[in-house]
């Protein structure tokens, strides 16, 4: 029994005299403690692989703030916990063209940019791109950005197709005849319609961003051409198998090729892992930091925000996952052989046929989903 509550039941059952113990003195009155401080707490969710080893505790040491960490690997994913709400979350990481109907169905509060003293530091150019998408900036700003191409082994390709073959073009996957010969060794590909289907539509010459079936249809027959060749459909697999060599072949994300071609050199197992974006174009995409509506730990979720748009954090995220960013300052910080890489920063030829993805209509969405349920499955 609590101590203060003793003490009322003494003085009730014997009025004046002493309570618990000799003496004509009543006991001294008992206070409770004061409650002890609540724990601040951030829960953040982003893509794996895709933040710095000492970010999170960098953060953590300097505010105070415990930050709860968990990953995704696709769009959809995070999507569908938006969409259903309560997701516990207080920042998230969707990329821009799906953040773009996420805003229309309100799944995000608008940011208070004078909470952010940081955000002079943001790519002007990049934030008027991004605005087609989300007006005024008014939802997310900009994490990182890259592109979607072909990483590969460099030499289990080369013994495949040959010494002659120019790895520059998305022949190399999309033509049956090559794809067969690196089946063998292995091929991943990104588990994500609208990514997949819109890279088949531009090497077919027809719009990425077509919302007609029939045209999307040539795309996913295309893919349907190649899926005897495909190994497995995974958004995050082919890092560490590319680094092992396990497969030779990806149609990956820029800097998670580069990540595994990192791993590779790091592990001296003699892998040398290649990246290239194909001559006939690949799509440019944005990662966005978002808070959800129902984000519970608003103050520590504009703490963190502030926190990664600094230069030298933003700097050293960049240096360890090999992507680029939104944030024009940091870029004095990152290392020259990022800074430099035609894979990170792509030359003015290939941005000149770079494409980016529109926000897809909820019915297209769901002819994207019926095919690649399709694909994946063979039914």
């Amino acid at each position: 029994m609590k101590l203060k509550h003793l003490a009322l039941v003494c003085a009730a059952t014997f009025a004046l005299s002493a309570c618990g113990g000799g003496g004509e003195q009543a006991a001294p009155e008992q206070t409770a403690a004061p409650p002890a401080a609540k724990e601040k707490t951030l829960h953040v969710y982003n893509w794996s692989d895709y933040i710095a080893e000492d970010t999170l505790d960098n953060f953590q040491k300097e505010t105070g703030i415990k930050v709860v960490y968990d990953v995704f690997d696709s769009n959809e994913v995070l999507e569908a916990k938006l969409v259903a709400g309560s997701t516990g979350y207080d920042v998230v990481v969707p990329s821009l063209s799906f953040l773009g109907r996420q805003i229309q169905a309100g799944v995000f509060q608008p940011l208070d940019k004078a909470r952010l003293k940081n955000y002079g530091n943001l790519d002007e150019e990049l934030l008027q791109r991004i605005a087609t998408t989300d007006p005024d900036n008014a939802h997310a700003i900009p994490y990182l950005w890259g592109t979607t191409g072909i990483g590969y082994n460099v030499a289990k390709v080369k013994e495949a197709l040959g010494d002659d073959v120019e790895i520059d073009s998305w022949d190399i996957v999309f033509k049956p005849e090559n794809i067969a010969k690196l089946h063998a060794c292995g091929v991943a590909v990104l588990d994500t319609p609208q990514e997949m289907i819109p890279t088949a539509l531009n090497y077919l010459g027809e719009d990425p961003n077509s919302f007609d079936e029939a045209v999307i249809e040539k795309g996913v027959a295309l893919l349907e051409s190649i899926r005897p060749h495909i190994t497995y459909f995974h958004s995050s697999q082919y890092i560490n198998d590319l680094a092992n060599g396990d497969i030779c072949l990806a149609v990956g994300w820029s800097g998670d090729v580069l990540q595994a071609a990192g791993r590779a050199e790091e592990a001296e197992n003699g892998v040398e892992v290649g990246y290239v974006i194909p001559k006939e174009g690949a799509a440019m995409w944005f990662d966005m930091l978002a808070m959800p509506k129902d984000a519970k730990n608003v103050d520590e979720a504009y703490q963190f925000l502030d926190y990664l748009m600094r230069p030298e954090v933003m700097a050293g995220i960049q240096n360890y996952v090999a992507y680029a960013s939104g944030n024009k300052a940091a870029m004095p910080m990152v290392d020259e052989e990022i800074r430099t890489d035609p894979g990170v920063y792509p030359t003015e030829e290939a941005k000149a046929k770079l494409f980016t993805f529109k926000v897809v209509p909820p019915d297209v969405d769901r002819i994207y989903s019926r095919s690649w349920t399709r694909l994946k499955t063979g039914q």
